[in-house]
């Protein structure tokens, strides 16, 4: 089948080709390829390489999933359900910068826990595996499920699976289950000063 999204610059397939699909089939994942995708994010950019994520993750069918799943919300918990693992990205809302004998707070954190989400799913994509970031969740809740220091953010919570099939998905759902376009590339770049036209 052909991609839909079609950039308007010459770029990777691989950066239209991603998308967030919500159904998954229920085959699970090897341990190794999970870590696989971690190691991807772990290779993340990160400002003065202080690499501020944290990943808790945890496999479908396990101790680990349940107090993470419980934490989401229906909504999520609807079509998530199916997905092989779970990964909750935090990141340290302070580090020790090179010079400096003491944390301060860093204003990049969430960027930088951005990058590393971005790095795992390119890789999962990669791998044949997809991956839907989510903002759908119980922080407090969450928080203590993972046993989460106060010191760090929670930035998203990250399923995994197998791309299936939208059928699984209720019909409300299931429509929205296709890749999504962008705006144009005018309307989000600007030489010189915001909103200014190229």
């Amino acid at each position: 089948m052909s991609n839909p999204r079609q950039p308007a610059h010459p770029i990777d397939p691989l950066f239209t080709e991603r998308w967030s699909p919500r159904a998954f089939t229920e085959e699970a994942i090897p341990a190794a390829q999970l870590m696989s995708l971690l190691e991807a994010a772990r290779w993340a950019p990160s400002a003065y390489n202080v690499q501020p994520w944290r990943f808790i993750y945890a496999h479908r069918d396990t101790a680990a999933w349940q107090p993470i799943f419980d934490s989401l919300v229906e909504f999520n918990q609807m079509w998530t359900k199916r997905a092989a693992a779970l990964v909750v990205i935090a990141s340290a809302r302070e580090a020790v910068f090179p010079g400096k004998t003491e944390p301060v707070p860093n204003a990049s954190h969430a960027f930088d826990a951005g990058a590393a989400w971005a790095s795992l799913a390119f890789q999962a994509q990669l791998s044949g595996w997809s991956a839907h970031a989510m903002a759908g969740f119980d922080a407090d809740r969450l928080r203590t499920a993972i046993d989460l220091p106060e010191g760090y953010a929670i930035d998203t919570v990250v399923a995994i699976g197998r791309k299936g099939d939208p059928a699984v998905l209720p019909d409300g759902v299931r429509a929205r289950e296709v890749p999504s376009d962008r705006r144009p590339l005018a309307e989000s770049a600007f030489e010189g000063s915001f909103g200014a036209q190229g």
